[in-house]
């Protein structure tokens, strides 16, 4: 293998320039030659390539978001488009192709490989945790760390004012993210897509801890099992004792400095990547179980689910006495 390319897509999660890094200089290191591919799919469709060497990624090992760019790109799901960016591929005389960023992209890595049998390896980076086949994605971490030092701070003005503070964190789909911040911030109560919620037993449960001489509460709330202005609403209505504030954590989740354990994924994972395109290995996901970093079939990520630790939830009932 002579040239590889490189691309991020979907949405960005820190670490993705450390990883970008790590395959550049993991490829150069084997003399092959790196084209980073600009924004995302529609990039790869638009030809946007550029020849990287080692400087090109310089100083980016502590930077968030991604030198490459990312876009939406909706219309990878018409085969047409997808043959197109296969066409471009073959006569940029890409060789190979290392994808970075969440389910839907290890979903475009996998049609790339099937329908065209293209050497492709996917390096799973997500701050919501929740691509199938390994413990944790590139930006996980960092996203989680984020979200505990906001609602530290948001803490401190829950205990002053004695309220209850809802505070929503990203995860359209997953609740990994809300349960991770829940169980480490010290959370009374997590709301997750996964497990339906009852506003009456909600209700319930702060008037307990309110009777056990709590007087404020912090409610972690995931973006997809509501949202926390309505939540807010219903219980100022149920609640008019109480003051009831909410704060949306937003995209601030997404940025900022990768923590330690997102780059050592994001070097270990670029660095596999390379090695198993080297080697042959295609149609495959880099991804960690344990202390093992491990490879997984793209068909096997694609068509099942990872879930969260749903029994996180009965650790923060007992911690929330």
């Amino acid at each position: 293998m002579k040239k590889i390319g490189v691309i991020t897509t979907g949405g960005d999660a820190p670490g993705m320039n450390c990883t970008i890094r790590s395959v550049v200089r993991t490829a150069i290191y084997n003399g092959i030659k790196v084209i980073g591919i600009y924004e995302g799919f529609k990039g790869l469709y638009e030809k946007k390539f550029e020849k990287l060497n080692s400087r090109s990624v310089s100083g980016i090992i502590n930077q968030g978001g991604t030198i490459l760019k990312t876009k939406r790109f909706p219309e990878f799901k018409n085969k047409e488009i997808r043959k197109d960016c296969f066409k471009n591929l073959v006569e940029a005389k890409i060789e190979g192709l290392v994808i970075i960023g969440g389910d839907g992209s290890a979903k475009g890595a996998y049609l790339l490989y099937s329908e065209f049998n293209f050497p492709v390896v996917h390096i799973p980076a997500s701050i919501d945790n929740d691509v199938y086949g390994t413990d944790y994605t590139i930006g996980f971490d960092t996203a989680v760390n984020t979200a505990i030092d906001a609602i530290d701070k948001i803490r401190d003005t829950a205990t002053s004012h004695e309220r209850t503070f809802i505070i929503e964190v990203m995860g359209r789909e997953s609740g990994n993210l809300a349960l991770e911040v829940g169980i480490v911030c010290g959370a009374e109560i997590v709301i997750i897509p996964e497990v339906k919620f009852e506003i009456d037993k909600i209700v319930e449960e702060i008037k307990e801890e309110e009777k056990k001489g709590k007087k404020s509460c912090i409610i972690v709330l995931a973006e997809g099992a509501g949202k926390a202005e309505d939540l807010a609403k219903i219980l100022n209505e149920k609640l008019p004792d109480r003051e009831i504030r909410y704060t949306v954590l937003g995209y601030i989740q997404r940025g900022g400095r990768p923590t330690y354990l997102t780059r050592k994924l994001a070097t270990i994972f670029g660095n596999k990547a390379v090695e198993l395109l080297i080697d042959g290995k295609y149609g495959c996901m880099v991804g960690i179980r344990g202390e093992e970093v491990v490879y997984v079939s793209l068909l096997d990520v694609v068509s099942k689910i990872k879930t969260p630790q749903i029994e996180y939830l009965d650790i923060i009932q007992k911690m929330s006495i």
